[in-house]
């Protein structure tokens, strides 16, 4: 096959890789087909049974060794989460009093978070609470 129609092919791919939501997939099939193209291009790979033969194992050799590391590194973290779950047992200063089950803000780490009382006693202005529990971006404290 003619070294340009490895480009051509190796294009189409990268944008089908671009274009679905696959997983990366077309983009080793992508990478093989331009790495023929410019080894067919430079005359080292010139019979088309050796190009397709050499095009089918670079594309699954790579497929099994680039994939996976690609996928992990890409794949979304729990990081925010648990950083937010670490906040649990932590404590916050209260910004204004806080009664019993009453929402407010308190400073926890240099920010100011939306907190709920949720222990038996009052909180005053500036009193310290221990966050017993994280409820989405609202802290859940009690008095210290």
């Amino acid at each position: 096959m003619i070294w340009w129609y490895w480009m051509v092919l190796g294009l189409v791919l990268f944008g089908a890789e671009m274009t679905t939501p696959g997983g990366f997939y077309m983009i080793f099939f992508g990478l093989s087909a331009i790495a023929i193209g410019t080894l067919g291009g430079l005359d080292l790979v010139v019979t088309d049974w050796l190009q397709w033969l050499l095009f089918s194992v670079i594309a699954v050799a790579s497929l099994l060794l680039f994939r996976g590391p690609l996928m992990e590194r890409i794949k979304p973290t729990t990081e925010r989460s648990s950083r937010i779950d670490s906040l649990v047992g932590e404590i916050a200063v209260s910004l204004a009093p806080l009664g019993t089950g009453e929402t407010g803000k308190a400073e926890l780490r240099g920010t100011t978070w939306n907190v709920k009382n949720i222990g038996p006693t009052t909180l005053g202005k500036g009193q310290r609470g221990r966050v017993a529990q994280v409820d989405g971006l609202t802290l859940l404290i009690t008095a210290e």
